[in-house]
């Protein structure tokens, strides 16, 4: 199960970042739904990076 949350999480941030740059490029706005979704993968991988920060403290702090 985890592979395939990771295997879609990865696809998903290439999709947004290549359409980003994309958008970038060519010198137009960003659709709503594309920022959105964008700020959705960054608050997921801020909480995933604190979720480990906090298991690697604990493990640390506990042996």
């Amino acid at each position: 199960m985890m592979e395939f949350a990771a295997l879609t999480f990865g696809l998903l941030a290439s999709v947004i970042l290549s359409a980003a740059q994309r958008n970038r490029k060519l010198a137009r706005p960003h659709p709503p739904l594309l920022l959105y979704v964008g700020y959705l993968l960054c608050g997921v991988s801020a909480g995933i990076a604190l979720v480990l920060s906090y298991i690697a403290l604990t493990l640390i702090a506990g042996s």
